[in-house]
């Protein structure tokens, strides 16, 4: 058997002396694993990194066997941010968060679509608050892929489309300021980057928002997705957490939400 196909490498790893097993999330094979021989060691060890988009193809005598791959090159996102331990990580991360949730060789078109934007997206940008405010809206995104989408459209309580500011954890659906006033001591913070109609990052303490649509994304990460797959939140994206807290904390933006979501909601302390 015998495709071809287009991919992002998602990860890589050893597999004995001379070979490396190979991640990527495919374009029309969804997430798909392959043998690279003669990878492991010397020059072609490096070669292939997470992050890199490669034309791929797949063979195998049966369709249930791991198979090989051999891939070309076609652009390498990763190697644009190596010296930006911020854009990488969140590079790294996407990278992750996908190999870990998604299922093997079930296509997902439009997620495919989405990471190969954002690692473009992270190459280009220079500012935390730009490319972290696109994390939170590709894990959004992800989140939707996965069937855990929220419902940001209007208020959960009144219907109303306007006043916006926050998001039950329970439900995942908006909540207006008068219907949240009660309780938000109990809700989630919604960024008003993410509310509908309104583009970009929010202009006061940008760096705030972006915190606060971590831990909004990063709520539904761990009680949603992966607690139906009994996994953890891999611990990638608690790096590219972290970093994004130094940003807020140089702004002057970080609230103390930041370190609740490093520390609560991923249930493990802040770096």
């Amino acid at each position: 058997m015998e495709w071809s196909d287009e991919g992002l490498v998602l990860s890589i790893r050893h597999y004995g002396e001379n070979a490396r097993i190979a991640s990527l999330l495919c374009a029309e094979r969804g997430r798909h694993a392959g043998l690279l021989r003669g990878s492991g060691q010397g020059s072609k060890a490096g070669a292939v990194q997470p992050g890199q988009r490669v034309r791929v193809t797949w063979r195998a005598r049966l369709s249930e066997h791991l198979g090989n791959f051999t891939l070309e090159p076609i652009r390498d996102s990763a190697a644009l941010v190596l010296d930006d331990p911020g854009r990488l990580a969140a590079l790294v991360s996407a990278c992750t968060l996908v190999d870990a949730a998604l299922p093997e060789r079930e296509p997902h078109p439009a997620l495919f679509e989405a990471t190969g934007i954002l690692f473009d997206a992270l190459a280009a940008m220079d500012d935390p608050a730009d490319w972290g405010a696109l994390l939170v809206r590709w894990e959004l995104g992800l989140l939707a892929e996965m069937g855990y989408g929220l419902d940001l459209s209007c208020c959960a309580a009144s219907g109303a489309e306007r006043g916006l500011t926050h998001v039950s954890p329970k439900s995942g659906r908006a909540v207006g300021a008068e219907a949240a006033a009660p309780y938000a001591d109990r809700l989630l913070a919604l960024p008003a980057f993410l509310v509908p109609g309104r583009g970009g990052v929010a202009a006061n303490h940008p760096m705030a928002d972006v915190m606060a649509g971590m831990a909004l994304t990063g709520h539904f990460l761990e009680h949603r997705l992966f607690a139906s797959l009994h996994a953890p939140v891999p611990h990638a994206r608690l790096r590219a957490l972290e970093i994004l807290h130094r940003h807020a904390a140089i702004s002057g933006g970080a609230p103390d939400i930041a370190g609740d979501a490093a520390s609560g909601i991923l249930g493990a302390p802040a770096l």
